[in-house]
C-alpha cells in the first residue's frame, strides 16, 4: 500500500464570525495525509501527516506560544498531546501572515481523528485560544502514488 491520501479543509475557530475581523483571531487550514509507505496494516499501525497553515487573520500581531491536540483512534483510544511551539518555533505573525508546518501521528486503527488549539498571545499581552476543530484521518488502499515526508 504506497502513497498518501490526502484531504483539504479548512477549520475555522469556533463562533468565529468573519465579518466585522476580530481582534486577535487565527484560522487553520489542515492537509490529513495517510502515509502508506511508512504504515504496516497487518501489526496493526497507520501513520499520518499533517499540513497546518496557520493565519492571523485578526488585526494584531500574535505569537503562537503553544499545542494542545487530541488524537482518537476508532477503537476509543484517545491521546493528548501538549507542547511549546509546532516543530520546534513559535512563530510570531503579523496581520495577514501565515505559518505552514507538517507533523505526524500514528494511529493503532485505519480511522481515527485529532482536534485541538492553539495557545497565542499578542503583542499587547493579551492571551487566547485559537481553536482547530476535528478533522478525519483515514487510510486508503486506493491512495494515489506521491511523496515519503521524514
Amino acid at each position: 500500500m504506497n502513497g498518501l491520501y490526502s484531504q483539504t479543509c479548512t477549520v475555522l475557530p469556533s463562533g468565529v464570525n468573519m465579518t466585522p475581523m476580530s481582534k486577535y483571531q487565527f484560522i487553520c487550514e489542515v492537509e490529513p495525509q495517510y502515509l502508506g509507505e511508512q504504515s504496516t496494516p497487518d501489526e496493526g499501525l497507520y501513520a499520518f501527516a499533517y499540513t497546518i497553515t496557520i493565519t492571523n487573520t485578526g488585526e494584531v500581531a500574535a505569537q503562537l506560544i503553544a499545542r494542545h491536540w487530541i488524537v482518537d483512534d476508532a477503537s476509543g483510544h484517545s491521546e493528548e498531546v501538549r507542547g511549546l511551539g509546532v516543530v520546534g518555533h513559535q512563530p510570531l505573525l503579523r496581520p495577514g501572515e501565515s505559518f505552514q508546518y507538517t507533523s505526524g501521528t500514528r494511529l493503532r486503527t485505519a480511522v481515527g481523528s485529532m482536534r485541538g488549539s492553539f495557545f497565542c498571545v499578542a503583542e499587547d499581552g493579551t492571551r487566547f485560544e485559537a481553536p482547530v476543530a476535528e478533522f478525519a484521518l483515514r487510510a486508503q488502499a486506493n491512495a494515489p502514488e506521491a511523496r515519503v515526508l521524514h
